[in-house]
């Protein structure tokens, strides 16, 4: 009597884990960058009828590359680097539409900086207890969350208080952000184009 032959219930080949380049140097390059643009308007550097600009790097470069290193960090298993760099790629999207959609629809409200100040400030509280992890992260990598928390304070009081003065601050404070961001994403290209570090980045122990 012939028997039935075993047919595979599978033809999945199993494939060998794939390593991928560290995401953290485009996280960190994109939200400074996107920064540093928008703080050189806050802090009236440049005169504010020209900050459309802001926007394409908002929801191109902050937004949405910034969100696919959150996504590739997820995939190095970094529950920090994901949650950061994916959040914050958000809210760059998130200020898109504020700027685009949001504003002009509270367009002469008078409590309408209430709004963003409440935006502002929900980000705070957020960064902040980021930074609190950032501690077991690098003094890089802390120093750019306690400078973005003091940030998005600034701004959230200069909204709520329709503050001029106040979101100057905090346009100056994010210009300081950027660069912190800048020298950690550099820090992070360099280390990897040289084989070894360039820069410090006081990594925790």
């Amino acid at each position: 009597m012939a028997t039935e032959q075993s047919v595979p219930t599978s033809t999945a080949v199993p494939t060998a884990d794939v390593a991928i380049a560290d995401p953290a140097p485009l996280g960190l390059a994109s939200f400074a960058l996107t920064t540093f643009v928008l703080s050189c308007f806050n802090a009236n550097l440049i005169d504010a009828k020209l900050s459309a600009v802001v926007l394409p790097l908002a929801l191109a470069y902050g937004g949405v590359a910034q969100l696919l290193a959150g996504m590739w960090e997820f995939r190095k298993g970094n529950t920090f680097g994901a949650t950061a760099f994916g959040s914050f790629g958000a809210f760059w999207i998130a200020y898109y539409f504020l700027v685009k959609d949001a504003l002009p629809a509270l367009a002469g409200d008078p409590h309408a900086n209430r709004a963003v100040g409440l935006f502002l400030l929900a980000w705070a509280i957020f960064t902040a207890y980021m930074a609190v992890a950032a501690v077991r992260v690098s003094g890089a990598v802390l120093a750019v969350f306690v400078a973005l928390t003091v940030t998005f304070a600034l701004l959230a009081a200069g909204a709520f208080g329709s503050s001029e003065s106040i979101t100057k601050t905090g346009g100056w404070m994010g210009l300081i952000t950027a660069m912190v961001a800048w020298y950690a994403s550099f820090a992070g290209v360099t280390a990897y184009t040289f084989k070894r570090p360039v820069l410090p980045t006081w990594p925790a122990r």
